[in-house]
């Protein structure tokens, strides 16, 4: 998961880069996954094809419903409000992500909490103090820090008098739209860790992702991008981040999340998430010359805060699920 976030984090810079050069959100959706596609596709066939067992209509039905939330849904509002903030806004809102997994795997059952527990209360507080945060850090900004660096490293300007400046309006905008696709990427999480339970093949279960959210973003793409230029390839930025995100995010990264949700739960999986605001922060300070507000300190400690009251909480969850097997053993 440590490794899913460090490269999540170079994604998040690349993509931001690329949407002010002008590049297409659709289009760089359909591509990035086509090119999973041919990579999972083929590794499924070979190495699947005689253990993952029948896939049933319904299990294909769910596949294509989680390839909707993961991928149109998530990425299309993802990208959208990466496009009127920054990549270390993004990234510091994906903090909510552990609260708002939490929250439906309580709902769904898939989690248990106990008020009257001290683990149970740290959780429910927790998830409290990380939503709180959340919205603090969207819609307060506060006294302005001085930049790490005077001139950014990476100059990724672009003069164009006919897109209009962002103002706080955009940026709350942006906000609330990457907080819409984290709830979709939530969902997401949850509904993996169901399907699996009744058709464990990782690479098929993401092979078919892929392939619905090609044909789902394809659709999107010919309704939204009608300009030509948008669909072509040049040996660019674009084309980097069209490949990278293909090959390291959309084939690599979806599968090892697969793996960790299968091994250790959804959950687990999304509290891993604030590693990527710290990764995306510190090179975006440097590289970008980006200065932080005070609300997006405080904001960013209290998310923080609130992430480890729920994984102390969460860890006691364990031991007490230890203790109880070794009871019923004696």
């Amino acid at each position: 998961m440590i490794l899913v976030q460090v490269a999540y984090g170079g994604s998040n810079i690349l993509c931001k880069i690329a949407l002010l050069k002008g590049m297409s959100v659709f289009v760089f959706i359909l591509y990035r996954h086509l090119i999973a596609m041919f990579i999972l596709g083929p590794l499924a066939y070979i190495l699947e094809r005689k253990h993952s067992g029948a896939l049933s209509f319904s299990v294909l039905v769910k596949i294509f419903l989680l390839a909707a939330l993961g991928v149109t849904v998530h990425q299309s509002l993802y990208y959208a409000g990466l496009d009127f903030t920054s990549a270390t806004v993004a990234t510091a809102l994906s903090n909510v992500i552990p609260a708002l997994t939490f929250i439906l795997a309580i709902l769904l059952k898939m989690e248990k909490l106990k008020i009257r527990s001290a683990r149970g209360r740290a959780k429910l507080l927790g998830t409290v103090i990380c939503v709180g945060g959340a919205l603090i850090f969207t819609l307060w900004k506060g006294y302005l820090f001085k930049g790490i660096v005077r001139t950014p490293l990476i100059d990724v300007h672009v003069n164009d008098p006919s897109k209009p400046s962002h103002g706080r309006d955009d940026w709350i905008k942006g906000s609330a739209l990457i907080l819409t696709s984290f709830v979709a990427w939530s969902s997401w999480l949850i509904l993996l860790a169901m399907i699996y339970e009744v058709y464990p093949a990782r690479l098929s279960i993401n092979s078919l992702i892929c392939f619905f959210a090609s044909v789902q973003s394809s659709i999107l793409a010919l309704v939204f991008e009608r300009n030509t230029s948008s669909w072509k390839l040049d040996w660019n930025v674009q084309l980097l981040t069209i490949i990278y995100s293909g090959t390291v995010i959309s084939a690599l990264t979806y599968y090892l999340q697969t793996w960790c949700v299968s091994e250790k739960g959804p959950v687990f999986v999304a509290l891993f998430s604030p590693l990527l605001a710290v990764i995306v922060a510190v090179f975006s300070a440097f590289a970008f010359a980006e200065r932080l507000h005070l609300g997006s300190l405080i904001g960013g400690v209290l998310i923080v805060g609130g992430l480890y009251c729920v994984l102390w909480g969460k860890s006691r969850d364990r031991h007490g699920a230890e203790e109880t097997v070794d009871d019923q053993i004696a």
